[in-house]
């Protein structure tokens, strides 16, 4: 498929939206990508890269080998994804340590109309459909309650989040920081990505070093992930997706316990920047909240992000409509 510049900036500005979603827990790149057209595209030609694209670089030269991956799509929309998420980074992070009642009523809302989103689209309705909804999402409840096995700064760890987090690029549905929420990694996989921006802008080569490692690890376990989940989870999409689709409502259902907005502190530790982190939390109701519970904005945040999805939801209406 030839295309043009044209072509390509677009794909850069879905690539952007890709990544403004694999920020949000609760909105899935792979949503995105699935509204936009490209989500077929994107699954195929990450199939394609493979050791047999060294081959081809050897018989017929760098330019058939990059075409035979469609390196140029690739690229384009990876540089958007990664435009976005570099881009959004310091506001989250801001927001978590300014505003977390507020942001986290914000995904929640995400996540609630997400799991309306998802569900709708099964089909068949049957026992094992019910069931499988109800044990995973017994299942997904009690992973939140766990305390993470291994420090979110841990390396090993991070390679797992990273490994496991891929999930968002490959099946709609699934959001990829939502899952580093759930895993407990989610606001060290934000600093790392902030403090990357901020060492290099800033020339402190300390900080930069040490969230590029960080970052590195997060990659590195992403990419082996993308490799080893992309032809699974396509299959189950394609073959058994009525099935694959309640695995994924129950396991929304059973994670919104991860995101309910107020919550009580049980343990704590200290990261990489000398700074106290929440460890493991529990959720309480807003009367039994120590400070401020700031009801009505969260019940106005929690009402934008349902929303948010609606509209994604009538965009992707209209896209199929086209």
């Amino acid at each position: 498929m030839r295309r043009r510049f044209l072509d390509y900036l677009v794909i850069i500005f879905k690539g952007i939206a890709m990544g403004a979603a694999d920020v949000v827990p609760g909105v899935s790149g792979g949503t995105i990508a699935f509204i936009s057209g490209i989500y077929e595209e994107l699954i195929e030609s990450i199939d394609k890269v493979n050791l047999d694209v060294f081959k081809v670089w050897k018989k017929k030269g760098f330019k058939a080998a990059w075409s035979s991956i469609n390196g140029g799509f690739l690229l384009a929309l990876f540089s958007g994804i990664a435009i976005s998420i570099l881009s959004l980074a310091k506001l989250i992070k801001w927001l978590l340590h300014n505003e977390p009642i507020l942001l986290w009523s914000f995904f929640f809302g995400l996540v609630l109309a997400s799991i309306l989103y998802i569900a709708k689209q099964i089909k068949v309705w049957s026992a094992k459909i019910v069931l499988s909804i109800i044990v995973t999402s017994m299942l997904s409840y009690f992973i939140t309650l766990a305390e993470p096995f291994a420090s979110p700064e841990s390396p090993f760890y991070l390679l797992f989040c990273g490994f496991i987090a891929i999930i968002a690029m490959i099946l709609p549905g699934v959001s990829g920081a939502f899952i580093l929420l759930i895993l407990g990694a989610y606001q060290t996989a934000i600093d790392t990505i902030n403090n990357l921006v901020v060492g290099l802008t800033t020339g402190n080569m300390t900080l930069f070093k040490d969230a590029f490692l960080k970052f590195f690890l997060l990659a590195i376990g992403a990419v082996v992930g993308l490799k080893v989940f992309s032809k699974a989870l396509n299959w189950m999409f394609k073959h058994q997706k009525n099935l694959t689709l309640a695995i994924l409502t129950g396991f929304m259902i059973g994670s919104l316990n991860k995101i309910w907005p107020w919550k009580e502190i049980l343990k704590t530790l200290i990261n990489s920047e000398g700074k106290e982190v929440t460890l493991l939390d529990k959720s309480i109701l807003p009367s039994s909240y120590a400070g401020d519970s700031q009801m009505l904005m969260a019940l106005v945040f929690i009402v934008i992000g349902f929303a948010t999805i609606l509209i994604l939801e009538s965009l992707g209406k209209q896209k199929n409509k086209a």
